[in-house]
């Protein structure tokens, strides 16, 4: 029996997370997928690389140093028409409906509890890629 294999497509990501160990972890973990990853620890690193290019996905911590945090990043990308069809994943240690409210207000396209699996991220970051 003859199987055809599935040909994933390959995305551009940011990942904007203040702690470095998790954001190698994130990395690592999409890098083995063939992706290509830029990080950044806080927001105004993450707009310096929003304005050099346009990525397909951003992984976004809530809590992050600089100009606002990450659900104002959130409603910039959002309002951006260059950026607007990014899809924003926010991630965060709170599991609370309140913040889960708060991501879908900036316009989170999806919302992620941390801790999260290595498989999970994987399977989100397929499937918001098509």
């Amino acid at each position: 029996m003859y199987m055809q294999a599935t040909i994933q497509r390959k995305g551009r990501i940011l990942v904007v997370e203040d702690q470095a160990d998790l954001r190698k972890l994130v990395s690592l973990t999409l890098r083995t997928q063939g992706h290509e990853l830029t990080e950044a620890a806080s927001v105004d690193e993450a707009l310096a690389v929003l304005a050099a290019g346009v990525p397909d996905i951003v992984l976004l911590d809530v809590m992050l140093p600089g100009n606002g945090n990450g659900f104002d990043l959130c409603r910039h990308i959002k309002a951006d028409d260059r950026l607007r069809q990014v899809q924003v994943v926010v991630m965060t240690a709170s599991d609370q409906a309140e913040q889960r409210q708060r991501a879908i207000e900036a316009g989170a396209d999806h919302y992620v509890a941390k801790p999260f699996s290595p498989r999970s991220l994987r399977e989100l970051v397929t499937s918001l890629l098509g």
